[in-house]
């Protein structure tokens, strides 16, 4: 990144609890941190005034994917709580104006008109291509006319393995976990708006992200890194990475302990981070680790229900769960209505994944969590739904508590809290009132500042 042309002084800052305190940055580290340690130090500098205000290290989202998030702001939606009926779906896509020649819809659940399918988007909008992408995101549907484009109407040697068809072989327009493939196939749209997607980040005090998804191809983790983004970048699926790499364990079609201790085996020494979502898909991922055994940095994404027996297996493999808590918030209406009763206890742990000693990291799994992490926040402490229901309430946790787990570092999740000190990285957030009074109101308007390698990149 550019380094800033001159240094930068915080006054009258709380730092961890203490001031009034100075924060001297220069060259895009932090260089003093104490009382007065800016008094030499200030012709040319750029001076902010705190005002006794908070000043964090910057917040790292463990889990998200910015492809996503920029074709979001491109996407119809089609799920809750925009979209809850056939009848508003229909209207939402009949409305709709297609981008780069589709109409792309995101967010799409059951609760709206069952399982959707071709024929049914053939009757809701036939003469464009259209698709719409399942709210868990593994899941893309498409019309007849989407499928011709992508040359999957009829069956042809080269096509994922994904693919649903019938008894007879045609289409469902249904295509599991294939968004390398398919995005290989639409073309060259325009390109995806990582900027704007920075800059929400940033408004967040976010300074750093994980992209959680997989298998990127050398040209996606070129345009990841093209500078769209300046927050730190850390990528599970680039092969290349030092990072866990990303392995998925899908639940419409999961694979032997073999099949994943193999997998997981193949990448070894790297530590792995595992997708992994329901009861039997936490067990299979906890025995394939037992089997290949544990290395340093493997961790577990998402782990929506985790029994306590399931807990203290993953505890002995001493791996790290990066959690989104909230979906508990987000999604714990239609997890009442649609969860077995046996599960719901052990919706989404977080209290009980530290209770067990397992390091916890936070994130929003963006766009399919919500992307504020001052929300996410307030959610792992409440875990209290749209309609007022409580959702697993034992897992509740102090807002400063989730909070520490956007504040680790982003190969640690749910380790160490990073902390402002002289050699750190001036990744920093101002906050706009002492920490205690933010935590009691998680808004994100509090966040007044933040900087990226001592660089401005939200606020004034």
């Amino acid at each position: 990144m550019r380094r800033p042309a001159r240094d930068l002084v915080v006054r009258n800052a709380s730092v961890e609890g203490a001031g009034p305190t100075e924060v001297l940055v220069r060259g895009g580290v932090v260089v003093g941190v104490g009382e007065h340690v800016a008094a030499a130090s200030l012709a040319g500098a750029r001076v902010v005034d705190a005002g006794g205000a908070a000043v964090l290290p910057g917040l790292h989202d463990h889990h998200c994917h910015l492809l996503a998030m920029a074709a979001a702001a491109r996407s119809v939606p089609c799920g809750p709580p925009d979209t809850n009926t056939l009848e508003q779906l229909a209207a939402a896509l009949r409305t709709a104006r297609p981008i780069d020649g589709w109409i792309r819809g995101i967010g799409y659940h059951e609760s709206v008109a069952g399982d959707l399918d071709r024929d049914l988007l053939d009757r809701l909008r036939p003469e464009v291509p259209v698709r719409i992408q399942h709210g868990g995101g593994s899941l893309w549907v498409m019309n007849s006319a989407a499928l011709r484009w992508i040359g999957l109407d009829e069956v042809g040697a080269g096509e994922p393995r994904g693919v649903e068809r019938d008894a007879d072989g045609r289409a469902t327009g249904r295509l599991w976990r294939s968004d390398g493939w398919l995005r290989g196939q639409l073309g060259t749209p325009r390109p995806p708006d990582l900027a704007g997607v920075s800059a929400e980040l940033a408004s967040y005090g976010i300074t750093g992200v994980t992209d959680a998804t997989p298998d990127l191809d050398p040209d996606t983790i070129a345009l990841l890194r093209s500078g769209g983004i300046r927050q730190r970048l850390t990528l599970l699926g680039d092969p290349g990475s030092s990072a866990p790499h990303k392995v998925v364990v899908s639940d419409h079609a999961l694979p032997s302990l073999d099949e994943l201790a193999d997998a997981i085996q193949r990448v070894r020494p790297r530590a792995v981070a595992v997708h992994c979502v329901t009861r039997v898909a936490l067990v299979l991922t906890a025995a394939a680790l037992g089997v290949v055994g544990s290395v340093r940095g493997d961790r577990v994404e998402h782990v929506a229900v985790g029994p306590p027996e399931v807990l203290r297996l993953l505890a002995a493999l001493q791996v790290t769960v990066v959690t989104q808590p909230s979906m508990p918030v987000l999604r714990g209406d239609r997890y009442l209505a649609d969860v077995e009763a046996d599960d719901r206890e052990h919706l989404w742990p977080f209290a009980s994944l530290l209770a067990a000693g397992i390091p916890v990291g936070c994130s929003s799994d963006a766009p399919y969590g919500h992307a504020n992490p001052w929300f996410t926040i307030r959610a792992a402490a409440t875990r209290t739904t749209a309609a007022g229901r409580g959702v697993a309430v034992a897992e509740r946790v102090a807002a400063a508590e989730a909070l520490r787990g956007f504040l680790t570092p982003a190969l640690s999740p749910g380790g160490p809290v990073r902390r402002i000190e002289v050699g750190a990285p001036a990744d920093l957030v101002v906050l706009d009132a002492p920490l205690a009074e933010v935590l009691r109101d998680l808004d994100r308007g509090h966040v007044r500042m933040t900087l990226v390698d001592g660089e401005v990149v939200h606020g004034g």
